[in-house]
């Protein structure tokens, strides 16, 4: 984020805007706040560094900026460092042109060419064409690594970056012609400057949501199309340009060729041979409202996208551009030529829907019209057989050609009228954040700074990931099943460069255990013995020289497998319940039913039967993944370096493994980047594969689980598939609920067992009259799931309301009141919590709802919504508020507070918090004159050492 936004500070002071105030830069708030998009923020959230990037920019008012709530009187533009930009330090000219040298490298059997023409280009791959089983790479911003990850090095690479045919943006005639190493980034600069031009315009509105800046900075157009090309990438650029005629120049050998870009992208995948030389998007220029001078036609021209974010790094469920040309006549309008091009649907490439715009020309636009066109999109845009969100990709299929369609039968229903219409803007995110505290019990209830911020924000807080590698140390990448049932005959290994060993279950010490992960309920083992249990279950663990070898050697490692006399894998909850595969929740974690059902039924005034809901599961999506180090010691012992919010469960976990005392194994976890309950369990098999390694081979070993293994061994959330029957009255008091609740466990038990107790825990937040249910813990051939923020309490609580919200529309009545309707008054709180319900006036919530309600001026603001809906037949607002029920549970863990000699505090104590950086109990304050040192101490287990607050 931080290069992000110096990016858009040096990019500022290249404008020919006014000199900004003195500390400030010449960069708007907009401009500020879009540099960041893209970039994931899982703890702080995006407001406060929303607000401090927004504080460079001149154009903006300090006090509308959250920063403000941590300042005792008014924001000052003084309070802040001073900005000078003559400061900055840019990539110096002369070492841009040294970069452009000609010469040719060569390492090992790996060469590097940097041709500097056209012609040499072609005489480099003639002559590589020649060498049998040569393989090639063509290089320019290189961004498509982060796609499609590489696993096996090229014999040559050729850097196109420094042939200035290909780096051009011209005009030629009717067109712009772009080289095909030129950045998104210059091509959408590129484009602004053509003011006069709207379709250039827009375009480049499009090509501002694709990817992050720094992305776009670097990739090129050519690069981006070829992937589309040849690999099939959901790329926005062909949807766009497809939709305005655009052509591509392909060089040959020494023949250069022209295609329309719909052929190029039909044709077969273009090889490392062949070159993607420019880019052709012609002029479409319309007159003053879109109207050519010398006839009555019109050119219309949109694009369209959607997808999880606006903007950043996120591909798109389905992207679109429609350009036409219709011309008046007497009693309507007539469309004289449209195309239509949809992309990222789940088919090959983005494509013309050739159906639809036959049908159109020439016809009259009209209702009817419309209709029929919207029935042929629904058959020609056809995602492909496990293309995810089918219905609802083609569904936005039919939205954006309905949205362009409309425009031109009734400009005034329309939600963009013209060509020349301003473009939506996204609207910069305010926010506000009020502290209030009391000076009563000073200083507890202040607000402190976190006492590692400052080293975290400037990047040197260290990681587990940032230890510098011992000497001789080795790198581990486990090799993992595909198969969810089956025999492991053998393993073999395709790439066995600088492999050093493959450690598997056969290589645990005599005496040790098969153990991966230890808790309350049970193990799980660090590898498959002979049968694995799930795909992506973890079977050896590849040791190399270097990190990218042994991922390298364990992602194209071969397993043979044998599935003769092997049971088919259960793989959903309804096989499980066919063949009763559950796991046994304990007595005191199963959840107590309450009232009684049937009574409830026959109170009620309407019924709903077997309403069903399915929850899939979810990836934690920790910043840092999962990684460990494990060095020897002297004496039989082991130190491992974990990212673990369990470093006391992890030295069990290594001891049991390795058939050595505890007290031989010392644990030290200095901060986790990001946890979330994914580096609780999930983390002590990574731990014990690196010691266990480390323990063979007598040298450090280390990993860094790349993201796709992480993801494919994690887990994750526990998905659940809840039918339900309610009972309610005609005023929306729900007097009966029954549940049936099949959660999918995985393979092994994990933490399985408190989900149940967890999930109705979170249910039970609204007085439901009679609550009944029957949950299922199922045991299938899926990874095991773990805990995850608020396991069980997340789903228990998305169930509760939408059951209060299928009442709601239902009866046709405001769901929020039929939430108030539904609230818990103390006595039916003590009936569905017990003792948890604590006295009368610890319940609050009412009183809380109440008060919102009045600061946040919510009927004043309903009623808003409500006239925007009514003045917009298309566009749409809403708002909602939604209460919480938390029961609260502590545990007494032990702490010690030590003075030091110099007067300094030590305070030690059992804790860790999953969000990243290091763990504090937030709960310990001091007087500002002591100084205090966090330090979390098991002795002989972990080791917490944060710097000084």
């Amino acid at each position: 984020m931080c290069v992000s936004l110096f990016s858009a500070l040096v990019n500022s002071e290249k404008t020919c805007r006014p000199e900004p105030a003195f500390g400030s830069s010449k960069v708007t708030a907009s401009e500020a706040e879009k540099s960041i998009s893209g970039n994931l923020c899982r703890c702080t959230g995006y407001r406060p560094i929303a607000d401090v990037c927004k504080s460079f920019a001149a154009d903006v008012d300090m006090e509308d900026l959250g920063l403000n709530s941590f300042w005792k009187k008014d924001a000052k533009l003084n309070k802040l460092p001073f900005y000078d930009s003559k400061q900055i330090n840019t990539y110096p000219e002369f070492l841009k042109k040294e970069s452009e040298s000609t010469a040719v490298l060569n390492y090992q059997d790996k060469t590097w060419y940097s041709p500097v023409s056209v012609e040499e280009l072609g005489s480099l791959l003639e002559s590589i064409s020649d060498e049998n089983g040569m393989t090639v790479k063509l290089v320019a911003g290189n961004t498509g690594t982060g796609y499609y990850q590489e696993t096996e090095y090229y014999n040559k690479y050729i850097d196109l970056r420094c042939i200035p045919e290909l780096s051009e943006i011209k005009k030629a005639g009717p067109h712009i012609e772009i080289g095909a190493t030129v950045s998104i980034s210059k091509l959408i600069m590129a484009l602004k400057d053509e003011k006069s031009d709207i379709v250039f315009k827009k375009i480049a509105s499009h090509l501002e949501k694709i990817a992050s800046e720094s992305i776009r900075n670097v990739a090129s157009i050519g690069g981006n199309l070829v992937m589309a090309q040849r690999k099939n990438f959901p790329s926005d650029i062909a949807t766009v340009l497809l939709a305005v005629n655009s052509k591509v120049t392909i060089f040959k050998g020494v023949i250069k060729e022209t295609l329309t870009l719909e052929e190029f992208l039909e044709n077969p995948a273009l090889d490392s041979r062949n070159v993607l030389l420019s880019v052709f998007i012609p002029c479409l220029k319309p007159t003053e409202n879109g109207y050519s001078k010398n006839t009555k036609t019109k050119l219309l021209f949109e694009t369209y996208r959607a997808s999880p974010r606006p903007l950043g790094n996120a591909l798109a469920y389905l992207n679109a551009a429609f350009s036409a040309e219709v011309c008046n006549v007497d009693d309507g309008v007539v469309i004289n030529r449209i195309q239509l091009a949809f992309g990222s649907f789940g088919v090959k490439h983005a494509i013309r829907a050739s159906t639809v715009e036959n049908y159109l020309v020439g016809k009259k636009s009209s209702v009817d019209l419309i209709s029929e066109a919207v029935k042929l999109i629904r058959v020609a845009i056809s995602p492909e057989n496990g293309t995810s969100d089918p219905a609802y990709r083609s569904s936005l299929a039919v939205s954006f050609l309905f949205d362009f369609l409309m425009s031109i039968v009734d400009p005034g229903i329309g939600s963009r009228l013209t060509i020349d219409d301003c473009e939506r803007t996204t609207l910069l995110s305010p926010a506000k954040q009020v502290i209030e505290s009391s000076h009563e019990h000073s200083p507890v209830g202040e607000p402190v700074i976190k006492s590692g911020a400052a080293i975290q924000a400037s990047g040197e807080a260290v990681f587990v990931d940032d230890i510098p590698s011992p000497l001789n140390c080795l790198h581990g990448a486990f090799i993992y099943s595909t198969k969810p049932l089956a025999r492991v005959k053998s393993i073999k290994l395709k790439c066995e460069k600088d492999v050093n060993s493959v450690v598997t279950f056969q290589d645990i010490p005599k005496g040790g255990d098969n153990i991966g992960a230890i808790n309350s309920f049970g193990i799980d083992p660090l590898f498959s013995s002979e049968l694995t249990q799930c795909a992506g279950q973890r079977i050896a663990f590849a040791v190399a020289e270097t990190q990218k070898n042994a991922d390298m050697a364990a992602e194209t490692a071969v397993v043979d497998y044998d599935i003769e006399d092997v049971e088919p894998p259960i793989l959903t909850v309804e096989q499980a319940v066919e063949k009763s595969s559950f796991f046994e929740v304990p007595s005191f974690l199963t959840p107590s039913q309450v009232g009684d059902f049937s009574k409830g039924m026959a109170e009620s005034d309407h019924q709903i039967h077997s309403a069903e809901i399915k929850l899939p599961s979810q990836y934690y999506f920790y910043m840092e993944s999962q990684t460990a180090l494990a060095v020897p010691d002297e004496d039989n012992c082991m130190v491992v370096y974990s990212s673990s919010q369990v470093p006391e469960l992890v030295q069990r976990v290594i001891s049991r493994c390795l058939n050595i005392p505890e007290h031989n194994v010392r644990v030290i976890t200095r901060r986790v980047g990001g946890g979330f309950g994914g580096k609780a369990i999930k983390a002590m098999p990574v731990a014990a594969a690196c010691a266990l390694a480390a323990y063979k081979l007598r040298r450090p070993v280390r990993t860094y689980v790349n993201r796709k293994t992480d993801m494919i061994l994690a887990g994750g959330r526990h998905p659940m598939k809840i039918n339900y029957t309610i009972g309610f009255k005609s005023n929306g008091k729900i007097t009966a609920l029954h549940l049936d609740v099949l959660i999918n466990a995985g393979m092994s038990i994990d933490v399985s067992p408190i989900i149940p107790w967890n999930f109705v825990g979170s249910l039970k937040k609204y007085n439901f009259g009679a609550l009944s249910f029957d949950i299922k813990l199922c045991k299938t051939n899926h990874s095991s799931k773990s805990a995850m923020r608020a396991p069980g309490e997340v789903q228990g609580s998305y169930i509760a309301e939408a059951i209060i919200e299928h009442v709601a529309t239902h009866l046709s009545l405001d769901v929020g009141l039929v939430r108030e309707m539904n609230f818990h008054n103390y006595d039916s709180l003590k009936l569905f919590y017990g003792n948890s319900a604590g006295d009368p006036l610890e319940y609050t919530l009412p009183t809380i709802w109440d008060k919102l309600m009045k600061s946040s001026n919510f009927d004043t603001r309903v009623e808003m919504v409500n006239k925007f809906n009514k003045n917009n037949i298309w566009r749409k607002k809403g708002i909602s508020r939604i209460p919480i029920l938390q029961n609260v549970s502590l545990s007494a863990t032990p702490g010690r507070v030590s003075i030091l000699q110099d007067g300094s505090v030590v305070v030690r104590g059992e804790g860790f918090k999953g969000r990243g950086g290091a763990p504090a109990p937030s709960k310990f304050s001091v007087s500002s004159v002591i100084y205090v040192r966090f330090v979390y101490d098991f002795v002989g287990i972990y080791v917490f050492d944060p710097p000084v607050l």
